[in-house]
């Protein structure tokens, strides 16, 4: 999602380019149904009964795994939250953005069984991870090298990113079944899928057809990027919420990067729903505070949903995991709805 696709943090919560310092870190009902079936793995470390030894092929080879791994570290963006939802804590895990302790989310924090170990931010400590004495290591939303691959899986077991997809751009279902496979937990994991998929339908029913939608950020010093590719423009997408044409014809090559927009292109945000991350002073103010922006038909008509680097919203947006989207749905039903109606009387205040 970020410019430049930095190897292990190109996804940002509601991404960003990588002018982006660490310090700027953020690229209804049905909506609540995967509550019941996380209930049963709330609470930290449960063993299910001895799983079978399984192989899983990823993009650096083939892992073995046997029994059922109980200290995993997971050293991508947010398998974290997949572990949890499968009812182990792990041991070590990456931080991505947030300063939370464990680098843990409010729904993921309520799942741990403890705080996991924070690894290192750069450059993985090969030495911090074999004194975590794990069974597994979990590199599915990351992008890792041959080399990296070789020395962890000296360490433990460890599953890279998956077959097929882009680096950080497996989508959410994928990763929970390599997860839940590499866990020996796949039923588990199966029957996480279809309460976030059928959130996503209720929501969607309730969204008009032909409407459009884009993500895009106004940065610190006061530039616009939008965005096409990541887990919050898949979450729009995923609501039926096509790009408006005059974006479209932004986003080029087979990756469609972040575009930066300059003050007269600032017309391509004219979206029927516009998600908008704020950053640095802007996200502690709430507001846009642009006459530019503020003349535009989105803004004039309430349609933009304003969400501060560091809300609950954005976070969940971001990480657009099998434990957060029903958080960002529940978080996002009512502001759609405002957004959509086009009356700025409606507008919901930031996230």
């Amino acid at each position: 999602m970020a410019a430049g696709r930095p190897r292990r943090r190109r996804h940002r919560p509601l991404p960003l380019p990588d002018v982006i310092t660490r310090r700027s870190l953020l690229t209804g009902a049905g909506a609540l149904g995967l509550g019941a079936a996380l209930a049963g793995c709330a609470g930290g470390t449960t063993a299910p009964p001895q799983a079978s030894t399984r192989t899983i092929t990823h993009k650096l080879g083939t892992t073995e795994i046997s029994g059922t791994p109980q200290r995993v570290v997971t050293m991508g963006l947010t398998e974290q939250d997949y572990v949890l939802a499968l009812g182990v804590t792990p041991v070590g895990v990456r931080e991505w953005f947030g300063g939370r302790p464990g680098a843990l989310w409010p729904w993921a924090a309520e799942r741990a069984d403890g705080v996991p170990e924070v690894l290192a931010v750069t450059e993985p400590s090969y030495e911090q991870v074999a004194a975590l004495a794990p069974d597994l290591v979990l590199g599915v939303n990351y992008s890792m090298t041959p080399e990296e691959y070789a020395t962890l899986s000296a360490i433990a077991p460890t599953v890279g990113p998956p077959v097929g997809h882009a680096d950080y751009g497996a989508p959410w279902q994928v990763i929970t079944e390599v997860v839940g496979t590499a866990l020996g937990r796949e039923e588990q994991a199966a029957a996480l899928v279809a309460p976030v998929e059928q959130g996503f339908a209720d929501l969607r029913s309730t969204i008009p057809a032909g409407r459009t939608g884009l993500l895009a950020a106004r940065l610190e010093d006061g530039t616009y990027y939008a965005y096409a590719e990541g887990p919050a423009p898949a979450f729009l997408a995923d609501l039926g919420l096509a790009l408006p044409p005059a974006a479209e014809a932004l986003f080029t090559g087979p990756d469609r990067p972040p575009v930066e927009l300059s003050p007269e292109q600032l017309g391509v945000l004219d979206a029927d729903v516009l998600v908008l991350g704020l950053y640095g002073a802007f996200a502690t103010t709430g507001t846009v505070d642009d006459p530019v922006f503020g003349n535009l038909r989105v803004a004039r008509e309430g349609r933009a949903i304003l969400l501060p680097e560091q809300s609950t919203t954005n976070g969940a947006l971001s990480f657009g995991s099998v434990l957060s989207l029903p958080v960002a749905l529940a978080e996002m039903r009512p502001r759609l709805a405002a957004a959509l109606d086009g009356d700025p009387a409606t507008a919901v205040p930031p996230a």
